[in-house]
């Protein structure tokens, strides 16, 4: 639509293979249909049951036990759903995209075959290509009984009756997103481990998730694979499964088993080697430059389909658009796929930004980091005598001698309102001030903050700070992030007592990462990681719309 706007004459080509179950979903990809926005409110279901056993600490006369009915979540979930399938529509048709229902793959380097159901053949030809195919679930095809009995997060948000009692196969976000609702939502669920929950992500943070998880009564059985799936007589599904540590094995029936294993790139089906597409032979998705283009100039891959790219939304919508307008000749930049934030919606949701503390040791060596701990207890926690052990702050700091970051400075205290925090290093004296984006060898000017804001117990989207021309002080790190209703720039961190910096004592941040507890804040402060200033580059302004990061 980004192209369309600046004056290209655009097709979009678009068509859904059903999952082996026979799911099949509208306009919009995986974020809108199978991911992000179904994922998203039945999290929100979860979250209000427990809300619900709260409620009588706060005075509410609440009937128990509460009982959740899936059929009706499910419909205003998926009729949510379609409301957004038919406004994509209308969006194309207000832009004048010519859109095509049909299953495309290539013919030449210039020519894509459209075929419609029916089987009638559209030939489709373009100056430039846009492959943003996204991915779709793994089915651990090697199990017996996996493809016919289990179904996958393909599944999952379009089921019309409750799944039950449900084992859920797999150790990513995905995987523990799924059980943490299903939980949530009463279910009797299981999750099998074959070895470490969230690769790639902080192991210490995924501790306290899955520690969260089974106080709730997510069970974990850790160190297992599964070998074989049946069905029994009376409906339910037998799951036998191997303990690599005892080579024992177990058995469990269970009426769904969902498997969350991975998920693999759209490509098999686009026929990439007519057009001289190259992939990387093992993850099979498409390898792109820096400008996004494939190993044909004007091919190009945006989204979980291309490698080493992540696999947000937010990224890809912002990747296309910045993509659009260098085709248009409206810009140069390049997306910046750093420090791209990202949040895990677990029950105890998880948000992060830059490096975890092991891969911050991997690059820059143990002897030159330096983590920086908080707990904390949120407000709403304590009238309804809730466990608070697991809210938890963290920051990695690279340890570089001669100039500071400011990024630490309340660290033991950042995101804590009405709640205590203890900070286990002393803070640090303060320094000179610091001009806004000026290079300053004392420290390092603010220029960015990564957010997630609530007001009034209504959560809020991820969004991006751009930068201002008028330094905004605050008391605190807390202050200034807590002190507004929403996001605003900010080219230097002052104390308004002293008017000076904000700073560690030496230090860039290069990973930042906060456990936080609904309603409250997911927040991380980010470096642009330079040794003299931090600065906000033209994409990261750009990526400061109100774009959901989930």
């Amino acid at each position: 639509m980004e192209a369309a706007q600046l004056g290209k004459k655009v097709a979009v080509v678009d068509y859904v293979e059903p999952s082996p179950r026979g799911t099949k979903w509208g306009l919009g990809g995986t974020c809108v249909n199978v991911g992000c926005i179904p994922k998203k409110l039945m999290h929100q279901a979860a979250l209000l049951g427990s809300m619900i056993r709260d409620a009588p600490h706060y005075g509410w006369d609440v009937a128990q036990p509460v009982l959740h009915d899936w059929r009706t979540m499910a419909e205003a979930v998926q009729n949510h759903v379609k409301s957004l399938n038919w406004g994509h529509r209308v969006q194309l048709q207000d832009r004048k995209v010519t859109y095509f229902n049909v299953k495309a793959s290539f013919v030449n380097e210039h020519t894509v075959c459209g075929v419609a159901k029916g089987g009638k053949e559209t030939l489709l030809s373009a100056e430039h290509i846009v492959i943003a195919t996204g991915g779709r679930p793994r089915y651990p095809t090697h199990i017996e009984g996996a493809l016919e009995y289990g179904i996958t997060s393909d599944d999952i948000f379009w089921l019309k009756e409750s799944p039950g009692k449900t084992l859920v196969v797999g150790a990513s976000y995905v995987a523990l997103e799924c059980a943490g609702f299903l939980t949530g939502l009463g279910l009797d669920t299981t999750i099998m481990i074959r070895s470490i929950p969230l690769r790639g992500f902080d192991q210490q943070m995924s501790s306290l998730v899955t520690e969260y998880m089974t106080s709730q009564g997510t069970r974990f059985l850790r160190g297992c694979t599964p070998s074989r799936v049946r069905r029994l007589p009376d409906g339910q599904l037998q799951v036998t499964w191997e303990n690599l540590t005892s080579g024992k094995e177990d058995v469990g029936t269970f009426d769904t088993v969902l498997w969350a294993i991975g998920r693999i790139p759209e490509t098999k089906s686009l026929n990439l080697e007519k057009a001289g597409v190259n992939t990387n032979p093992n993850s099979q998705k498409i390898l792109v430059n820096a400008q996004e283009a494939t190993s044909v100039p004007h091919i190009y891959a945006i989204g979980d389909v291309a490698e080493g790219r992540p696999e947000l939304t937010p990224t890809a919508i912002m990747a296309g658009r910045l993509l659009a307008q260098r085709l248009c000749g409206q810009a140069s930049d390049v997306m910046d796929y750093d420090n791209v934030p990202t949040t895990v919606f677990t029950p105890l949701e998880y948000g992060c930004v830059g490096l975890s503390e092991e891969e911050a040791v991997t690059r820059h060596g143990e002897e030159h980091v330096e983590v920086y701990h908080a707990y904390y207890k949120p407000l709403e926690f304590t009238v309804a005598e809730r466990d608070a052990s697991q809210c938890y702050v963290k920051v990695s700091v690279l340890v570089v001698q001669g100039w500071a970051c400011p990024a630490a400075r309340d660290r033991g205290r950042a995101g804590t309102q009405g709640g205590e925090a203890p900070c286990n290093h002393p803070h640090p004296r303060p320094g000179p001030p610091m001009q806004p984006g000026v290079p300053s060898p004392a420290g390092l000017t603010i220029d960015s903050v990564a957010c997630r804001w609530c007001a009034c117990g209504s959560p809020r989207s991820w969004s991006w700070a751009c930068t201002s021309s008028v330094p905004m002080q605050a008391k605190s790190l807390k202050d200034l992030l807590w002190g507004s209703s929403k996001c605003r720039g900010i080219s230097a961190l002052n104390d308004a007592q002293t008017g000076v910096p904000l700073k560690a004592e030496r230090g860039m941040v290069i990973g930042s990462l906060l456990h936080r507890c609904r309603p409250y804040v997911a927040l991380c402060v980010f470096s642009r990681a330079s040794p003299q200033t931090w600065q906000v580059s033209s994409q990261e302004r750009q990526l400061a719309s109100p774009a959901s990061c989930y």
